[in-house]
């Protein structure tokens, strides 16, 4: 997402483009074409009550009731391994997934181990779907209980493919595998529900009034939630992202005033707050809370900052944590990259200030009189991942990208007329051409703030970027409204899924075919992947604009001439189409790359260390 100077900018093709038809914004399939899917459960037997038919099994103790582990639901389960001696067990079933269908393929599972390390994997198992691996579970993924697992396996829509487990064990000390209630569920090809994560379709309603400066904000901020999990919510997690640039002893965020909710106390760096609710919420109820809310923006030319006379404010309204099969994402902030995992949602915010100030936001802004001297904007955004604004004395200029996109350069002081019209040109070319390859920009208007003085080269949200002069800083942020915001995903967790893909859009945009990138890869460790975490590369900083953002677009560039520029064109239109206000993840488009070919990527992926 950053672009900054040391991190430079840095199925089968016919069942994913008869996906990508259906799926595509502003698609002209028919209706016949989009109604052809009857949702269905695919998986049969899938709680192994009805004996052992039709799943394969490596022995005939695989599927079980017998003492010792326990099922989900009924009496059956499926026990991989639990041995304590070198074994394997392998489990699977054929299945065939209907055309013109999203998919998902679900199951529980308990690990129960007597392994006592807490850093090395001896014991594994593997899920897969066709030749693709979803997922690898070891003894490091010990529970007291079952955790549901689920992954979109829509890339398959239209073949008949094999879901299998292998469960591997060492020589010594048992785990067991044990799995229940295995599902693939086919819906109509639309955006995909997720019961896995949630709150989910978040609604945020906020009104704030600026000092004199547009440097202080306060006002109050409720959201409306659902609980999209099977299981009950008994509490949920704001994100005060910005706390990260204060004290906690002199937060630049501060909430008040909960209602809805007990608040309790701050965490990760006061960067996440407790809330719990009054009862639990079940699946498909919903809620909302409401806080007061205080905003300080600190000095510096920073995505959270005042720059003389002119404020960026990224960020700063709280939004909820996402929790998912492996729980609550509280990570930490990270300087280095991005920390915000969030989903689709809806922002009306309404920002009362000065009149001789400007205040570009996320979605799309009507002006009304205030008070004397006072203008109140309101913007409206709907499906975006966060809001962010700035405000200050700003130069505007505007104009329409061919494709019909209206674009607001704003400036602070200091940027030639000529430049903010560069960067005007700029934006129309990139955005049309983003969205020829990717999918309709849906978010109405785009907005760019343009200041030679930020540190980290460019940021992006949704419909609001911040950005040096600079062509391919520009064309890097536009194409994060793709990737980061419609095709969302864990940027703490994966950064390559937005930062590499957008670096190779940005190297399309600008007619760049990446030949012979990969030629000059150089690794400094074997622990070093793509695909690492921002954990990872925060503890080794000077290798993520290299690795993430270099390596991961030659990656891309690499897998295009390998399957060839029809079908990874394809391949990418309808991955974006099948996960538009959704959140991608690695196996999950290792699965969509794999069935867009009939070549075994298997290793292409471990040669370009892509894992997961």
């Amino acid at each position: 997402m950053r672009s900054t100077p040391h991190k430079a900018f840095a199925t089968s093709a016919l069942a994913i483009a008869a996906l990508a038809a259906a799926l595509l914004p502003g698609s002209t399939a028919s209706a016949a074409e989009q109604a052809a899917c009857t949702p269905a459960q695919v998986v049969t037997n899938g709680g192994f009550e009805s004996g052992t038919s039709p799943w394969t099994q490596s022995s005939t103790s695989v599927i079980t009731n017998r003492s010792g582990q326990t099922a989900h639901g009924g009496s059956s389960f499926a026990w991989l391994d639990g041995t304590g001696g070198t074994h394997t067990d392998t489990l699977s079933q054929s299945v065939s997934i209907p055309s013109g269908c999203a998919a998902t393929l679900s199951f529980w599972l308990h690990v129960d181990t007597a392994e006592t390390t807490s850093s090395t994997a001896y014991d594994k198992l593997t899920a897969k779907i066709g030749s693709t691996t979803l997922a690898t579970y070891s003894n490091l993924d010990k529970n007291t209980g079952f955790v549901k697992k689920s992954f979109d396996v829509s890339a398959f829509a239209g073949q008949t493919v094999t879901v299998a487990f292998s469960g591997t064990e060492d020589s010594s000390l048992q785990t067991s595998f044990v799995l229940d209630d295995v599902a693939l569920d086919t819906s109509a090809a639309t955006t995909p529900g997720d019961s896995t994560r949630t709150p989910a379709a978040p609604s945020y309603t906020v009104s704030l009034t600026s000092n004199s400066t547009g440097t202080g904000w306060t006002g109050h901020e409720s959201v409306t939630f659902t609980n999209a999990s099977t299981t009950a919510l008994s509490e949920i997690y704001l994100r005060l992202w910005d706390n990260y640039h204060g004290t906690c002893s002199a937060p630049p965020i501060t909430v008040s005033n909960v209602t809805g909710g007990t608040a309790g106390a701050l965490s990760v760096a006061c960067t996440a707050l407790e809330i719990a609710l009054p009862t639990p919420l079940a699946q498909g109820q919903s809620t909302t809370i409401g806080f007061d809310l205080g905003i300080t923006v600190p000095s510096g030319a920073d995505r959270f900052g005042y720059d003389g006379s002119f404020s960026m404010i990224g960020n700063a309204l709280p939004v909820l944590a996402v929790q998912d099969g492996s729980g609550w994402h509280l990570d930490p902030y990270t300087n280095n990259g991005e920390s915000f995992y969030s989903l689709a949602a809806d922002f009306k915010v309404t920002l009362d200030h000065p009149t001789s100030i400007l205040v570009p936001a996320t979605g799309t802004s009507t002006d009304t009189a205030g008070s004397s001297g006072r203008t109140i904007t309101t913007a409206t955004a709907s499906k975006v991942r966060d809001f962010a604004w700035a405000a200050g004395p700003f130069t505007k200029i505007s104009g329409t990208s061919p494709g019909g996109v209206p674009i607001n350069i704003y400036s602070v002081s200091g940027i030639s007329s000529s430049s903010a019209q560069s960067m005007l040109t700029t934006a129309k070319s990139a955005v049309d051409a983003h969205a020829g390859r990717f999918g309709a920009y849906p978010y109405g208007e785009l907005d760019a703030v343009i200041d030679n003085n930020f540190w980290f080269g460019g940021m992006e949200y949704p419909g609001f970027v911040l950005d040096l002069v600079s062509t391919t800083a520009l064309t890097h942020e536009i194409g994060h409204q793709w990737w980061y915001g419609i095709v969302g995903d864990d940027e703490y967790n994966s950064p390559w899924l937005d930062e590499a893909f957008t670096d190779y859009a940005t190297d399309l945009a600008l007619g760049s075919t990446g030949t012979n990138c990969w030629n000059s890869v150089s690794w400094a460790s074997s622990a070093e992947n793509i695909t690492n975490s921002m954990a990872y590369w925060d503890a080794h900083s000077s290798r993520y604009s290299t690795v993430v953002y270099g390596y991961g677009k030659c990656a891309l560039h690499d897998l295009r001439r390998l399957i060839g520029d029809t079908a990874m064109t394809t391949l990418l239109k309808s991955y974006a189409s099948s996960h538009w206000y959704g959140v991608s993840t690695t196996a999950e488009f290792k699965a969509a790359a794999q069935a867009a070919t009939s070549t075994d990527l298997t290793s292409f992926w471990t040669t370009h260390r892509i894992v997961g």
